[in-house]
């Protein structure tokens, strides 16, 4: 179970702080199922087989849903981001991110996977990235293949939907519940593409507590680990700080109130949660919101800001 602890509150310059929530009791959330340890073996034993990685971010929560041992572990493979879910988050602040990536020299697409937004540029950009791989094997006498690729991400971005969209059926399960794609298989993608699938990663510790917040907000973590009624609080006072006029209209309010908690047991009132003497039941009101909010009832939301680029980086970015 999540725990409390009280969290400094002195500027520390640092890019996680521009993730914290607005109070300083962040849940320590920590979610490590034993399949994880397996799933990082099965990656590095078999990228030797790849020529593209794909990293799988939530576009709601770019910087939160990165994986910070991937990097260590793909080295110096081409890899492309894509930031998944576009359709639940900011336009505006999806193409900074994208501005953002290349700036780092990074290809970044957006996806929206149920709606098959993105992917042929995704497809043309993983060509383009083992492009070099595939020129090599033919000059040394090989037959031309396609290319091949994987695919990381944590738990719950959407593995099992790219594939099944980019396949064109429902070649792997499919739920909304962290970790159920586990086994390891090829998926053919036409002829240009051979597509190893892997279980996502998840970091054994997160490092920032609020890192592990946004991926109880957006789902990324099994909601019996840790307590969803602080969970959804804080969510609310984010929504209160960043995004009001969403809250505004999607609750028909008038008067704003001043804290999660006032705001959890107005929405409550407001959507007929009451047990007997009107008293709010707080437990439906909670799944009320979290259902809502993942399903993108509150509008297009993202949580993660962008990062502050050099002039230099930025420049670079726009040429992209």
């Amino acid at each position: 179970m999540a725990k409390r602890r009280r969290q400094g509150s002195g500027a520390q310059g640092r890019a996680e702080d521009a993730l914290a929530p607005v109070r300083d009791d962040t849940p320590t959330i920590q979610w490590f199922p034993g399949h994880m340890t397996k799933a990082r073996r099965i990656v590095e034993e078999n990228l030797k087989l790849v020529d593209v990685v794909i990293e799988l971010l939530d576009a709601r929560i770019p910087m939160s849903s990165e994986n910070p041992m991937l990097t260590e572990i793909i080295q110096d493979k081409p890899r492309v981001v894509v930031l998944n879910k576009s359709d639940l988050a900011d336009s505006r602040k999806t193409k900074d991110w994208v501005a953002y990536f290349a700036s780092k020299g990074i290809a970044a697409v957006a996806v929206d996977a149920n709606k098959g937004r993105g992917l042929k540029q995704l497809v043309r950009k993983v060509e383009e990235l083992a492009k070099p791989k595939t020129d090599k094997f033919v000059k040394a006498g090989g037959r031309p293949r396609a290319a091949r690729c994987m695919i990381l991400g944590i738990p719950n971005v959407g593995k099992s939907s790219l594939i099944n969209r980019l396949a064109g059926a429902a070649r792997t399960k499919t739920a909304d519940k962290p970790g159920v794609t586990r086994a390891k298989q090829w998926i053919h993608i036409g002829r240009s593409l051979e597509l190893l699938d892997t279980p996502g990663i998840l970091w054994p510790k997160f490092e920032d507590p609020h890192v592990g917040l946004k991926l109880a907000f957006t789902g990324a973590i099994n909601d019996t680990i840790y307590d969803l009624e602080q969970v959804v609080i804080l969510l609310l006072e984010t929504l209160l700080r960043d995004y009001p006029d969403r809250l505004r209209e999607r609750f028909k309010l008038q008067d704003m109130p001043a804290s999660g908690e006032e705001l959890l047991a107005l929405i409550g009132k407001k959507r007929g949660c009451l047990q007997k003497g009107g008293v709010v039941d707080l437990d439906k009101a909670q799944h009320i919101v979290m259902t809502e909010f993942r399903s993108g009832k509150f509008g297009a939301i993202t949580l993660d800001p962008v990062p502050p680029m050099a002039d230099s980086d930025a420049r670079e970015a726009a040429h992209h």
